[in-house]
């Protein structure tokens, strides 16, 4: 009988949900998942995780005194919940799970070992171990130099909003244990800049990006786990197939598993090490010229931290709101203010460059596929988005 093209994926690269959906999860058994902002966001309006939300704001005000001021209980809630999603992944996976970093501290590097710290203590007070624990950080300067500092101490990294080779060398550099290139938002980026609609799959921008950080790692012996994210098409999950690890939202891994296509290996570690590729060597000054001469790069990690920040601002007014009215009231208000933090030109529409969080969520919501999220669209699909994609 012939076997799926996911389980031959899973044969040559370890298979990552990126997906915080308990029930995705358990289908299709990966070593590995991960969460990020805009999750959050969505959980925080679905009846169905209600009793998660109230448990975090539970928490969250009994570790503070009476009368403290109502942001820093929904601060330290949103920290709960990541953990609390974090917990419940962590009793279905065999691996590890990606917390995500405050967005909003991605240039400070010790608030982020700060938040880094605080987040690792709730998982070991809950009966966790760090080493199932991979701390999701942006990579900047900033968040590199953080996750450095943070490895050292036996609590692992995981790098996202990652685009350009300085960004993956010094992450590589500084010792982390994974990064997150992503794949789609750099051909997204190409298919704007260059006015195309798409490109074949071996010539895709992304899995260019991505082939040439795997091979260059492999090449000069770096430990750091390359994880190829963000992901349009099965095409470009397929041209990265022996790529260390790559993180697949749920629609693309059951498209995956009724597929049965021979999927030969296309990234292999032998071949790196026989290719002449120029060393990096990676400092400050460096990183920070490569970077302002690589505008796709600069773009969109710049694009990926403002939405990541929106989602953190939307889930902010969310739990507030909650925690205002903890018995439950009906979600609409909040939809429609998540709804305006999303829409900057206030023309009635989400782009994809406004929306800047979770590529899977966009999507789910996006039931047109027109590459734009109506108001109607956002209130009528959120909890939708969050159960088939997360």
């Amino acid at each position: 009988m012939a076997r799926s093209t996911l389980d031959q994926l899973k044969d040559m690269t370890v298979v990552v949900a990126d997906t915080g959906d308990f029930h995705s999860i358990e289908k299709f058994r990966p070593r590995d998942a991960t969460t990020n902002p805009s999750l959050l966001t969505a959980a925080a309006q679905m009846p169905a995780y209600a009793p998660i939300v109230d448990e975090a704001l539970q928490w969250a005000q009994k570790e503070g005194g009476k009368g403290e001021p109502r942001e820093r209980v929904v601060k330290r809630a949103i920290d709960r919940l990541s953990v609390e999603f974090g917990l419940r992944i962590l009793k279905i996976v065999a691996g590890r799970v990606s917390t995500e970093v405050d967005a909003r501290l991605s240039f400070d590097t010790q608030a982020t070992i700060d938040k880094a710290h605080a987040l690792i203590k709730q998982y070991e007070a809950a009966g966790s171990t760090r080493e199932r624990v991979l701390i999701k950080i942006a990579s900047t300067w900033e968040g590199i130099r953080a996750a450095e500092v943070l490895e050292k101490e036996g609590i692992h990294c995981n790098l996202t909003l990652l685009f350009g080779i300085h960004q993956a060398v010094a992450c590589a550099e500084a010792k982390t244990t994974l990064i997150s290139p992503f794949v789609g938002r750099i051909l997204d980026w190409y298919k704007k800049e260059n006015k195309r609609d798409g490109y074949p799959a071996n010539e895709d921008p992304g899995v260019v990006s991505v082939t040439k950080i795997y091979e260059y790692f492999k090449k000069y012996g770096h430990k750091t786990e390359v994880m190829g994210a963000s992901f349009r098409n099965i095409g470009e999950i397929t041209e990265l197939a022996g790529c260390d690890l790559l993180t697949i939202a749920p629609n693309l891994l059951a498209e995956l598993e009724g597929m049965q296509t021979e999927l030969p290996r296309k990234l292999d570690p032998k071949a790196a090490l026989g290719k002449d590729i120029p060393r990096i060597t990676i400092d400050e000054a460096t990183f920070r010229a490569m970077h302002e001469k690589d505008r796709m790069a600069k773009e969109k990690l710049e694009e990926g931290i403002a939405g990541f920040s929106k989602a953190l601002v939307a889930l902010e007014h969310q739990l507030a709101e909650r925690l205002a009215a903890i018995s439950g009231e009906a979600r609409g208000a909040a939809a429609r203010d998540l709804f305006k933090v999303y829409d900057l030109d206030g023309d009635g529409f989400i782009t994809r460059e406004e929306w800047g969080g979770a590529d899977a969520v966009f999507d789910a919501i996006d039931t047109d596929h027109d590459g734009r999220i109506t108001a109607a669209e956002m209130s009528a699909g959120l909890g939708a988005a969050f159960r088939l994609q997360a």
